[in-house]
Formats: structure tokens, sequence, C-alpha cells
């Protein structure tokens, strides 16, 4: 199992309107969010933490304004380098601190996801997009014209076109004019954007609304093909979920945001309905496919979507099954100091975190269900070294009384238990191998248990990893090419004190390390800072790839 970090939130202001995480454009005290997650990466990394989920980074309509979430692209190529929309920075951020943000959390064992907003457009000119070059002209890469979207006459089969609702200017694919036009920009947008960033996988944001052929054509191409996708396939049917999943054209290539089993965490925690948690989710017919959430900041910011009580109990039950990934939002996670309005769940989540990471392996088992209260075993099967421990998770919705439970167990006769939570004292199986155990009543969502074998605790390893991007130069793209009466600027890397940066290029071009104007001799660097990478070239102009290896440090 992986766990990610929704690296974001949304949130109401005063108004009543969905902004999202502060940032110096709108609150000037605050940081930027790729220099927020960068600055946390070592700590969740320790916490185990292993993939941190980013909003979308492409410029949006309205630049870094409050209102600006990612989702209405305007610019796909533009990652916080051009002005466009009001600003330099995307909401989130500029190019260099989304890719230092990238660095530093490889170098902390960590991956990065993207979110790749496919789908729509916003901010074109009756259906006509045209954006910024490096040089300042309108002769960006990637324009768009009517052709290129829905109608009202023309649209592409979509596997649910009732629920295919319009927003912004909806991308044409199976049936764009010119055909194909959109497909081949979107392959060559997803080669260039994964290279440059240096980037793990994705979320696929609205596949629900985008023909199908061309989504699992972008996850097996090029440099996509090596990457980690899940899709939001925005249903709560099983069925509807494996239908896009499991079978053609996706045949397993993308897992799937597990919005059945939010729903029964919903309603069980909501409710106080245990029985909701029997056999549910997706989780509970591909595991391997399941990506699990208790809230995003869709359901948590749509009435009678959200989960409003309880929440730690939701938490406990999805980090002690089975799932191919389990997404911890952040709102959820962080405190109001960090983020006014968020639920400042940090400190039990990470428990549970290290419960998961240490206990939570093998098939699930099912030990009590009752309408207030469940008990779940993992076997400790196919732990990450021979087996684990295994794991015993009790939790009690109930908000008047505590229980007391006895059941079976996999621990065998006479086995010292701890809980790993703090809340209930060591126990011993009988001579049959049950357990007996209190569980506390429900307050604030506290009341679950974690039992597994006395004295297993083990050290969370963290497991580096240097750092690969590419800088583009083209007339088209944000970086000039290379040329001849000029020394060129790619951009600028953060890199660790007393390392080496190595460069490659099939270009006729030589790479330049500098440290302010001075050329790093060998690209050795002496100290922890930023530095700029720069090319020469023997020719008129050129464009270039220069893929640029090294190593960030773990903390900013």
């Amino acid at each position: 199992m992986s766990i990610s970090l929704i690296g974001w939130g949304r949130f109401f202001d005063a108004k009543g309107n969905r902004v999202t995480v502060p940032a110096p454009s709108t609150e000037p005290k605050s940081p930027w969010l790729w220099d927020f997650l960068a600055s946390d990466a070592h700590r969740l990394a320790q916490v185990g933490f292993d993939r941190i989920q980013l909003p979308p980074s492409s410029k949006a309509q309205g630049g870094a304004g409050v209102g600006c979430d990612g989702y209405g692209v305007y610019c796909p190529r533009d990652l916080g380098s051009l002005d466009q929309q009001g600003s330099v920075p995307t909401r989130y951020g500029s190019v260099d601190s989304l890719r230092r943000l990238v660095a530093v959390a490889h170098r902390n064992g960590l991956a990065v996801d993207l979110d790749l907003v496919l789908h729509q457009l916003i901010g074109g000119d009756n259906g006509v997009y045209r954006y910024k070059a490096a040089d300042g002209s309108m002769t960006g890469r990637g324009p768009m014209n009517p052709g290129c979207f829905r109608s009202a006459k023309v649209r592409d089969d979509v596997p649910a076109p009732k629920d295919d609702f319009a927003f912004g200017d909806e991308k044409l694919y199976q049936k764009c004019n010119p055909q194909n036009y959109t497909i081949n920009d979107a392959l060559d947008y997803g080669e260039w954007v994964f290279q440059t960033t240096g980037a793990d996988g994705a979320r696929f944001d609205d596949t629900k609304g985008t023909w199908p052929p061309f989504v699992a054509q972008f996850m097996n191409h090029g440099t996509m093909a090596g990457k980690l996708f899940y899709s939001e396939y925005f249903d709560g049917d099983n069925a509807n979920l494996n239908g896009w999943a499991a079978t053609a054209p996706m045949n397993g290539r993308s897992g799937v945001e597990d919005f059945n089993l939010h729903f029964a965490l919903q309603e069980a925690c909501n409710n106080l309905n245990a029985l909701a948690l029997e056999g549910a989710g997706y989780a509970s017919w591909r595991p391997d496919l399941s990506f699990g959430f208790v809230d995003n900041p869709d359901t948590d910011t749509t009435p009678g979507e959200q989960v409003v009580s309880s929440k730690l109990l939701g938490y406990a039950f999805l980090l002690s099954i089975a799932c191919r990934q389990v997404l911890i939002y952040g709102k959820d996670y962080y405190g109001s100091k960090v983020w006014p309005g968020a639920y400042g769940l940090q400190p039990w989540i990470d428990n549970l975190i290290y419960i998961n990471r240490t206990f939570a392996y093998g098939a699930t088992t099912t030990r009590w269900a009752d309408d207030k209260v469940m008990v779940l075993e993992r076997d400790g099967n196919g732990g990450s070294v021979g087996n684990s421990p295994g794991l015993l998770t009790c939790l009690n919705f109930d908000t008047w009384n505590k229980r007391t439970i006895t059941c079976a167990t996999s621990f065998g006769a006479n086995t010292q238990l701890h809980d790993y939570t703090g809340h209930h004292p060591d126990i011993w199986t009988d001579e049959n191998g049950n357990a007996t155990f209190t569980i506390p009543a429900n307050a604030g969502g506290k009341s679950y248990l974690c039992f597994s074998r006395v004295s297993a605790d083990k050290q969370l390893k963290i497991e580096p990893r240097t750092h690969t991007q590419v800088f583009f130069g083209a007339s088209d793209l944000d970086i000039l090419p290379a040329a001849h009466a000029r020394r060129t600027v790619a951009g600028r890397i953060y890199v660790d004190a007393k390392t080496q940066v190595h460069f490659a290029t099939k270009n006729n071009i030589t790479p330049v390390l500098l440290d302010g104007e001075t050329v790093v001799a060998q690209n050795r660097v002496d100290r922890k800072d930023w530095y700029t990478v720069a090319v020469d070239t023997p020719l008129p102009e050129t464009a270039f790839e220069l893929s640029v290896t090294y190593e960030a440090p773990t903390n900013l």
C-alpha cells in the first residue's frame, strides 16, 4: 500500500466563495504552496508518507488569484514562468519552486504526482487560445481553435454523457477538427510536463467526461507508460468503477478514486453506522486498483458529500484495509495555524500511518461487526520484509457506550498484544487465541484500538533518490532556444552542499552551471543553494533538451 498526501485544500471565505490555500498573492505572509510542501517533505517521509499528490500545476484563468485552484486551466505549458492571466506564478508558485519541490521530495524518498486536467480549458476568446512564448510573442505551443472543443452538434463518446456537464471549453479528442490535433498536442504536453518536472505519476481529472481510448493512449505513451496513474471517475457504484478501471480500453492501466468507499465511510462516520463498512468500497472488489480517501477537495466542500464527524474512525478503517493507495486530505491533516479552517488531525493520522506501515499487511478478516462496532484483522502475510506481526483494528461508532468485545484472532494462544494507539493497556489472548478488550465510547472519532504483538515497533526507513529533470529550449516554449550570440538561461535548480550536478544532452550545446555570474568548476557545488543552469552553442540558434541530475537537500 502507498500513502499519499493530497497536498492542498479548499476553503470558504467570509462571503462563502470557495478558495484554496493561502498564498503571497492573497496573503503576503503566507508561503507559496510548492515552497510549503518542500519545507515539510522530510517530516512527511519520516512519518511514513511515500507520495505527495499536487493540485493542477498549470496556469489557470485568473493566474495567482484567490479563487484559482487550477482546474480552470488556461495554458497547460505555463507552470509559473510566463506573464499570463495577470501573474507570472500560478496559484501555487513558480516553475522553479515546483521543480525544487519534486527534487526535495525525491531526496526524501517521496514520489510526486501531478493532477492532469486534460478535459477542458478556460479563458479563451470564443474557443480561440493563443499563448505567450519565452520571447513574449503570442506564438506559444498548443494554440487551440473552436474545432478543438465540444459544441451543441459535436461531442465525443464519453462514458457518462448525462454526467458530463460543461465546464469551460471541453476538449474533443475523438472528433477534433483537424483530426488528432488535440491528441497529438496532449501527448506532446505529457512528455514535456513529466520530463521537465521529474514527476512520478498523476491523477487524471474527469475521466467520466473524456473519450476513453484517448485516456488509455495517453497513459501508455512514451514517458507516461512508466508512470503511476489513477483516475477521477466520480461514481459510487462498484460496477461502474470496475467498468472503467478493469475493462477495455483501460484494462487495469489506471487505478480509480474509490468513491464507493468514500460514501460508505460517510455513512459510517456521519450516521454512526458501522455496518456500512462491511464489504465496502471498490477496495472489496479490486484492492489493487482502489485509491481510497475519507474526503478530498471536492467532497469536503460539496453539501451532502462531506464526512462531517468522526473522521478519525474513517482514517483508522482506511489505513487498516487493503487498497493500492490511501489519500490523506491535506485539509484534514494540517492545522489551522498552517491553513485557516483546516481540521488539524495530524497527530492521530501520523500514528495511524505508522501503524499501517508497520502492521497492515496480509489478508483481511472481519472478526466482529454490528451496528456500532467493527473489528478487522490483517493476518500479516506479505509484509515488506517477510511477514509482519499482524494487526487487529477495533472501531466503536457508539457515542454513548464503551464496548467490551471478545473475538477470535490469528495471533495464537497466550500472546501479549499491545495497542499502538495508546488508548488501551496490553492484553493477552486466551488459550484459544481469542482477544478481549474494551473500546472507548466515540468522542471526536478517537474510539479505535490497533493491537499487534508487543515490542514489534520498527524504525521507518527513508530511501533517498537523486532527481532528474529536463530543460526544453524552443521558440514556442517558455525557455528560449540556445544561440551563439547569447548565453541562454534554462532555469534554476536547488542543490545540496558538497554534491555534483550532471548534464546530458544530444544537442550541440555546452551546459554551464552558474553561481551568480561565476561558472562552477566541474559542476561541484560547495553550499546548499540555488544555482543557474545555462547553455552555450556555436550555432546561430538551436532548440535543445538538457537533462540535469542532482541531489537536492533533505530540508530547505
